[in-house]
């Protein structure tokens, strides 16, 4: 089935039409990001993907509305969004926070018996059923701040400008809020195949800890590490693109 409908709504942005797309490649930001953070992503692969990326709520032009503080409640407006589009053989890729929220957009997927190939690139997130005591969203502004210049990850517009990112805590500290409440059971797994990559520097997730990625499939598993640390995929950003590529060939078949 060819993709004709290139209307952006409230969770889903396309910044190029791909009307003859035959895969899609469905893209979740990391905590505080935004979906405009994979405008590389969609300029390298459209038209021939037809690339969403999702939009929380609390941010850009959805910033008047409350976050979602919780996965699962974030999971499920997504999974209808992506029911609601044509089907097509999909890759789903989530850095972080969105590494989660593409499993679990996944696992619901696969309850509905969702008639698409589908395949998981999580990029940067331990395992789901890995547990470490995190508090930042209970921290103070400042603390927040430092953690995430830290980690170098949030779009370096919001970094150079501090009353930007002062902005942008609200929809930080929410986001920050559902990923350190998250739990997953060990034995929540999905079929598709799942792809791992993360830096081998990262201080939010050991090579272990990210090798815990295989007990959630049944499907095939793979591991890529790169150099850096939780953004790795900044300085990285041809190869991670050629890993997404391997999958979209496996899931076109």
């Amino acid at each position: 089935m060819t993709v004709t409908d290139t209307k952006t709504s409230l969770w889903l942005r396309r910044y190029h039409s791909a009307p003859a797309a035959t895969s899609r490649l469905v893209c979740f930001p990391h905590a505080g990001g935004s979906a405009s953070y994979f405008h590389p992503v969609s300029a390298r692969f459209a038209p021939a993907v037809d690339v969403v990326a999702l939009q929380y709520p609390g941010r850009q032009d959805r910033r008047q509305e409350p976050c979602l503080t919780d996965i699962g409640s974030l999971a499920d407006h997504i999974t209808a969004e992506i029911a609601s589009l044509p089907a097509l053989p999909t890759v789903f890729f989530g850095h972080s926070m969105g590494a989660v929220l593409a499993f679990e957009t996944l696992v619901r997927l696969e309850a509905r018996s969702s008639p698409a190939s589908l395949a998981l690139v999580a990029s940067g997130r331990r395992g789901p059923a890995t547990t470490r005591r995190e508090t930042v969203s209970e921290e103070s502004d400042e603390a927040l701040i430092r953690e995430i210049r830290k980690l170098n990850g949030t779009e370096s517009s919001l970094l150079a400008d501090d009353d930007i990112l002062r902005m942008a805590l609200p929809s930080l500290r929410g986001d920050y809020r559902a990923i350190e409440s998250y739990r997953c059971p060990a034995s929540r797994v999905i079929s598709a195949p799942i792809t791992v990559l993360t830096g081998d520097s990262d201080p939010k997730t050991s090579l272990a800890e990210a090798g815990t990625w295989v007990q959630h499939t049944r499907g095939d598993f793979r591991m890529r590490v790169f150099s850096g640390g939780h953004f790795f995929l900044q300085e990285h950003a041809v190869g991670v693109g050629d890993e997404i590529a391997k999958d979209l060939r496996v899931v076109i078949g």
